[in-house]
């Protein structure tokens, strides 16, 4: 070795102590898959808000004579529902690290329950229940670019909570087996989380901002 070649290794910095990381290399296969899940469909969510953006922006009479406006204080209240099943599974997540099954078994059956009042509400703004629905307001699918974008969004947002709340039972049943495992309760909180997280921009751009 020559003397500049030897001259460059001794000048060169030692090498970085990095301290542990323990998540290196524990995800499983299946919460690799549901967050390449996630990212696929939450381009789907965006493809859908965009249209809805652009449409709105290049229309010059959005809300058509005749159709309802969206109820916000309803929606708010729907919308604290969904982000309160965040929390009971979360505390499910939790009571199963602990190895607390009975516990994780009622915050997944809480979890469930808050995500099916929320779909309640959901019917009850499209056709009613004690009050007049969306649709017999005059809110028609079809009939505008305001009507067909609500519906559309809010309903492809609806048949994930739909979904998840299939997915929650079915861990539900393996949780009162004894069979779940915290990895299968910390998947399924991905796939809930990622409901709510999207359900606050739809909240946000379709509801609130409906006015301006």
């Amino acid at each position: 070795m020559s003397t500049a070649t030897s001259t460059a290794v001794l000048d060169q910095p030692p090498a970085a102590a990095w301290p542990p990381d323990r998540q290196l290399g524990t995800a499983s296969p299946a919460k690799i898959a549901m967050w390449i899940f996630l990212v696929s469909d939450g381009f789907s969510f965006f493809a859908l808000l965009l249209g809805y953006g652009i449409l709105r922006s290049g229309s010059s009479t959005w809300r058509h004579p005749g159709e309802p406006s969206l109820s916000i204080p309803f929606t708010a209240l729907l919308t604290f529902i969904l982000i309160s099943s965040s929390l009971t599974v979360v505390l499910a997540y939790d009571a199963s690290l602990r190895g607390r099954q009975r516990q994780t078994s009622a915050w997944l059956a809480a979890t469930a329950l808050l995500g099916s009042l929320f779909l309640l509400g959901q019917y009850a703004e499209y056709f009613g229940i004690l009050h007049p629905g969306l649709i017999k307001e005059g809110l028609v699918l079809g009939k505008s670019s305001y009507a067909s974008t609500f519906y559309v969004i809010t309903g492809f947002h609806g048949a994930h909570v739909l979904a998840g709340v299939i997915y929650i039972l079915f861990v539900l049943v393996y949780s009162l087996r004894g069979k779940a495992s915290t990895g299968l309760v910390e998947v399924l909180g991905l796939f809930w989380h990622f409901i709510d997280l999207v359900w606050l921009l739809v909240f946000t751009l379709v509801y609130l901002l409906q006015a301006t």
